[in-house]
């Protein structure tokens, strides 16, 4: 979250990745830091996928994290 914040300080867009187990972490940095980023979550685990998955994963988000950059809203 510290590199989202430091991002829209400098006004560059940006979009968190996240794992789903994670969402309640990543929310409650983001109430603590004061943050409204934007934040795709994703399927867990992620380490242990295949090329051939982590590939179906990336064409399954891409769509959404570029609609964030672009302004899209969370």
């Amino acid at each position: 979250m510290h590199d989202i914040a430091d991002l829209d300080s400098r006004g560059v867009a940006g979009v968190n990745v996240v794992t789903e187990p994670f969402a309640d972490a990543a929310e409650a940095q983001c109430d603590s830091l004061g943050l409204d980023p934007a934040i795709v979550y994703l399927p867990h685990p992620i380490q242990n996928r295949t090329t051939a998955e982590l590939h179906n994963l990336a064409d399954a988000t891409v769509d959404r994290i570029m609609e964030l950059l672009r302004g899209g809203g969370p």
